[in-house]
């Protein structure tokens, strides 16, 4: 999840409705694409009448050329692909291992330059040793820094995670807070992190823009921004609050697994008729099913204690032999 630099800044884009600071399980994917189905129509109503779907659509990247897309015709298509990736991905989840608000906070700081598989395989024993805010706030450095040594960027991740848990000690009873504005207050943490954090255990709707979810959006064409904070707004601004962290991760579960960024795999994508995109990567259905990855393509996933509806396997622990 976290491709971005370890230390976040601070941005001052508006976030969706605070939560609670009780644990809350995300929605499931199957009831979001109901609620987004009933919101649609409104924006389908007026985009035209030539609603064609997935199963009519020749993807045409000279058609969409040739006669510019309005933007209600791609808000139309845009939240057409989140019902399509509803479909895909009705498992889709947080890609880290976390029995708790303060697990999931540190392993998405950890997570940052590294994959969520090597985050996974690093923190049992990070656990073991700091299992609460007070205990890693006390922690010798150098001891801290060996154990989360293979997530790379050891020292500075190391002071993200001493300055936050000393923080939530000291400022917060040694909670983690349900705000937005709180959490961006905790060293290493900024907007990404903290709407991870606020989606996936708060229940507070926010998108999480990672390297996977900047890139396909604008490869979606839903979004021309860079910047993660305007990428953010753009994206909220075409979707319903209710649907924001469930798209979040329908559209990285997408990237990891079909549309890659150097070789997507077109020919075995479910939205393909619906992606501006389409022949950028591979086309041949049988060659693009080898692209594949995770249980997509019949390899474990990056969870080693993955929910009990991931249709694939679990991650191996850290030493063991990997497949994917």
């Amino acid at each position: 999840m976290g491709e971005q630099a370890p230390a976040e800044a601070s941005g001052a884009v508006r976030s969706g409705p605070q939560g609670k600071a009780s644990a809350k399980k995300p929605k499931s994917a199957t009831a979001g694409t109901t609620r987004g189905a009933a919101a649609d129509a409104a924006a389908d109503a007026g985009a035209g009448a030539s609603g064609a779907t997935a199963a009519t659509v020749t993807p045409s990247r000279s058609r969409a050329a040739a006669r510019p897309e309005s933007r209600l015709a791609m808000i139309r298509r845009a939240r057409r692909i989140n019902r399509e990736l509803a479909e895909v991905y009705p498992y889709a989840h947080p890609e880290l291992d976390f029995r708790n608000p303060f697990e999931l906070l540190v392993a998405t700081v950890l997570s940052a330059q590294t994959t969520d598989l090597r985050v996974n395989q690093t923190t049992p024993a990070l656990f073991a040793a700091y299992p609460t805010p007070e205990d890693m706030a006390a922690a010798v450095p150098e001891e801290l820094e060996e154990l989360i040594r293979p997530t790379g960027f050891f020292r500075m991740k190391a002071k993200s995670l001493l300055g936050l848990s000393q923080a939530l000690r000291d400022r917060f009873d040694g909670e983690v807070p349900g705000r937005l504005e709180d959490l961006v207050t905790l060293p290493g943490v900024g907007r990404k992190t903290a709407n991870v954090v606020l989606g996936n255990v708060f229940g507070v709707p926010g998108i999480t823009v990672d390297t996977h979810f900047g890139r396909l959006v604008r490869r979606f064409k839903w979004t021309e921004q860079e910047d993660p904070e305007k990428v953010e707004a753009e994206i909220c601004a075409i979707f319903p609050k209710s649907e924001w962290t469930m798209l979040s991760h329908r559209v990285v579960f997408h990237g990891r697994r079909i549309c890659h960024a150097r070789k997507p795999a077109c020919g075995a994508c479910p939205i393909a008729p619906l992606c501006p995109a389409y022949g950028e990567g591979e086309t041949d259905p049988e060659k693009a099913k080898k692209l594949l990855k995770y249980e997509k393509g019949g390899y474990p996933g990056q969870r080693l204690s993955p929910p009990p509806d991931y249709p694939g396997r679990p991650a191996a622990p850290l030493g063991a032999p990997t497949e994917a």
